[in-house]
């Protein structure tokens, strides 16, 4: 059967393939998640499941990193600043809040750069971790996938031997039926002559 790949349950196939996986090799793989790679639905929306637990903080976090990066935020900041720009060196050349090199424009801009930075790295670092998550579970999904192959293809083994043994037993049958009838054939031709 299937080159000594012969299991009694899908517990043993899994364990199997569980340890000739090399990315496990260090894991520690519970009964628990064995259970559930065999009856359990793996797959989850991780968006779902991590958008639920978000912070306050996380959210806001995450709508400043998105707007930041947006052309509505480019083009916002780009009419600030031609903005600020034309109605301190143009229009309010001589009473100009921010005359040129217009450093106060200088200490905004940094300002909003110290404040952004931190800001879209802690979004980055949680959309990181969404990311493991999402390769985590698309890993179970894999390799859940994969022990059901696995199993239909032992299944399947089974069903080829079967049939193998069904077209066996078949034959063996017609040849059977085929000297029965030889047997009937001469008993009758006996019967004939003998009458």
């Amino acid at each position: 059967m299937n080159n000594n790949k012969e299991y009694n349950s899908k517990e043993e196939l899994i364990k199997k393939i569980l340890e000739n996986d090399e990315d496990l090799e260090h894991c520690n793989i519970d009964e628990e998640l064995l259970h559930e790679l065999i009856s359990g639905k793996i797959s989850k929306n991780i968006n779902e499941t991590n958008d639920k637990d978000l912070s306050l903080g996380q959210r806001t976090a995450d709508r400043i990193a998105a707007y930041g990066g947006s052309w509505p935020f480019i083009i916002t900041f780009g009419v600030i600043l031609v903005s600020w720009i034309i109605l301190n060196a143009i229009i309010l050349s001589n009473n100009a809040f921010d005359p040129y090199p217009f450093i106060l424009l200088n200490l905004v801009l940094s300002c909003l750069a110290a404040i952004q930075a931190p800001i879209i790295m802690m979004s980055q670092n949680r959309q990181t971790e969404k990311d493991r998550l999402t390769s985590t579970n698309d890993y179970l999904i894999n390799l859940k996938s994969e022990i059901i192959i696995e199993d239909l293809h032992k299944k399947i083994d089974v069903l080829m031997e079967q049939q193998q043994e069904n077209k066996r037993i078949q034959e063996l049958l017609l040849k059977t039926v085929e000297e029965l009838r030889n047997q009937l054939s001469y008993i009758l031709k006996k019967v004939d002559k003998s009458t």
